[in-house]
Parts: structure tokens; C-alpha cells; sequence
């Protein structure tokens, strides 16, 4: 197909293999011109050379240098940036937009994963799976047919902060259950929300969605924590920058609130944080988010934006340039 767009992968090798096995190699192979097993992570790599001046699609991911001006003079045809992971932050410049370049993100397909991590952590936590697993663990033994009182996920209120694409995507799972379900955003227009007060202190499980900005750092800190009742769950799976470790810390520590951290500030966590001893703090190491055969959904997902692009469709998940104000 002589009239195919040119175009090229750039991200880091380590993920290339995963992100775009054979079968969507071939599909994005009928749709443009480009090299099947070039893969670059620098745009100064000498199997560029003679390259960027008819480039039109990037497909990028992890490990993509930046776009900045120089490097969108040096590509006059750039039409699209199609982005095998989530954010575009940070290798996309202003610029990018203002020159009518059509930006598409794998972000919803990345959601997936951790919609799907998060709905097992509620209900898990609702369960009181975590505690008694640690008093099996302890005491070696159970009453068989004891009915614990304090457990169960039947009319359990679950907060959801930020009704973002993994948000929204949880929110949606929890729909068939019987939850009770509220929301804090500022910015959602069309769900039903509570301020952020309301929803940290009538909650059973608090499910953490919000976006990293300077909005949002420590936005769970000492007070808002103070707000939550006595056994609750807080649920970190979008950044550790979002909750205050050292109030968290010593909530924990009280025994009054429990844990599921898939993030922390830092990260990972110091080797001496007692978040890794503690009954009631269940830490998992950034694994939420899209691994092993869930990272070609992702390029699938590429494939897919790619074809309604050429095919002069709308994107299903284009990102504008006031997404990078709310967005991660």
C-alpha cells in the first residue's frame, strides 16, 4: 500500500514486545508505513536519519523522549501522536496542540487493570478479608460457623475521590453490587457528588482517583483522615503524592483505620516504614496499573485509535490541551 503514512515507534525497547506482539504489528502494519522492528527511544537515533521529515503518525509509550518545538520543525507533517500508555505530560509540549496535531492516549485501556485491582480491594476490604487473614495467620486456627458480626459487603458506602477514567470505571463495577456509592469531584458535571468532608466521613471504603496536581498533593492529610469512621479503608491506587504517608502512617498505627496502598509517597517506601509490618496495611508495589499480557491491550488500543484516524473518524480517546491541567 504505497500510500500508507509514515510512521514510528518511539518508546523504550523493554516493553515494545509486549505492547505490540505480532497480530497488532500486522494490523498497524496495513495501516502505515513503518519499520516492524524499529524501535527507537531517542529521536537523535542515526535510523531516524533522513526519516523526520515525512513522519505522520508517532506511536509512543514508556520511555519516549520529549516533543518539544525543535523536534516538531524538524517533522512538518507530523499529523497524530498516538500514546501506547497514559499520560502525554511528559513528552508533549504545548506546542503539539497548536499545530493541529491529533493526540490520542491508551489511558482508558490502562484503566482497566486497576478498576479491576480496585474492585477487588473493596470488596476484599469490605469482607474484613485482610484482618483475618492476619488473625488466621496468627492463631493457626478458627471456629468453624462463627458469623462475624463487623464484615460483609451489603449496603457497604463506598467513596469514590475523582471521577476519573478509572473512577468512572469502578464506579460502573460496583453498579450490579449492593453498594452504596458517593462521589468527590470538582470538577464532574455529570454525576451526583458530595464535598469531600461528607464523603471521608460517611464512608465505609474511600477509593482514591484523583489526578496528581498541585491541586491534589496531600489532599488526605491529618484532618481529612481524622474524618474517616473508626475501621474504615482507605484505598490508594492512583499517586502516592495524593495522602500524606506520615498522617497514614500513624493512623494505622492507632489500629483505628485501615489500608490498600498500591502507591506511597515515597516510592517505593523507606525498608524501616512499619506500613510493611503493620495487620492493617496491605501494600502491593505499583502493580495496578497494566502488566505482563494486560500491556497489549494497550497497543490494541493504538491499533484501534489508529484506524478511526486514517479512516478520518473521531478518536474514542483523543486528549486535548485542558486535559493536561486535570489529567495525571
Amino acid at each position: 500500500m504505497p500510500d500508507r503514512p509514515p510512521a514510528v515507534f518511539v518508546l523504550s525497547a523493554e516493553h515494545w514486545p509486549s505492547l505490540f506482539p505480532a497480530a497488532v504489528l500486522q494490523r498497524i502494519g496495513e495501516l502505515v508505513a513503518c519499520d516492524p522492528v524499529l524501535v527507537v527511544d531517542r529521536f537523535d537515533d542515526p535510523r531516524l536519519d533522513g526519516r523526520l521529515a515525512d513522519l505522520e503518525i508517532l506511536i509512543t509509550g514508556w520511555g519516549c523522549p520529549a516533543v518539544d518545538v525543535p523536534l516538531l520543525d524538524a517533522m512538518p507533517k507530523l499529523r497524530a501522536v498516538l500514546h501506547a500508555a497514559g499520560s502525554v505530560k511528559g513528552h508533549l509540549c504545548p506546542e503539539v496542540w497548536e499545530r493541529g496535531v491529533a493526540v490520542s492516549s491508551a489511558a482508558s485501556a490502562n484503566a482497566v487493570p486497576v478498576a479491576e485491582y480496585t474492585l477487588g480491594a473493596i470488596l476484599l476490604a469490605g469482607k474484613g478479608a485482610f484482618g483475618l487473614r492476619e488473625r488466621y495467620r496468627r492463631e493457626r486456627g478458627f471456629e468453624l460457623g462463627f458469623i462475624h458480626p463487623d464484615v460483609g459487603n451489603y449496603g457497604r458506602t463506598v467513596g469514590i475521590i475523582g471521577a476519573s477514567r478509572i473512577g468512572r470505571q469502578v464506579i460502573d463495577l460496583l453498579r450490579p453490587l449492593d453498594f452504596r456509592v458517593q462521589v468527590y469531584d470538582p470538577y464532574a458535571e455529570d454525576v451526583d457528588v458530595v464535598d469531600l468532608a461528607t464523603l471521608l466521613s460517611t464512608s465505609d471504603i474511600v477509593s482514591v482517583h484523583a489526578p496528581s496536581t498541585p491541586e491534589t498533593y496531600r489532599m488526605i492529610g491529618r484532618e481529612q483522615l481524622a474524618l474517616m469512621p473508626d475501621g474504615a479503608t482507605l484505598i490508594n491506587t492512583a499517586r502516592g503524592q495524593l495522602v500524606d504517608t506520615e498522617a497514614l502512617t500513624a493512623e494505622l498505627l492507632s489500629g483505628r483505620l485501615a489500608a490498600i496502598l498500591d502507591v506511597t509517597d515515597p516510592e517505593p517506601l523507606q525498608p524501616g516504614s512499619p506500613l510493611f509490618s503493620l495487620p492493617n496495611a496491605f501494600l502491593t508495589p505499583h502493580v495496578a496499573g497494566s502488566h505482563g499480557n494486560e500491556l497489549t491491550r494497550l497497543g490494541a488500543c493504538v491499533a484501534d485509535e489508529l484506524q478511526r484516524f486514517l479512516a478520518g473518524d473521531p478518536l474514542r480517546f483523543p486528549v486535548t490541551l485542558a486535559d493536561l491541567d486535570r489529567g495525571a
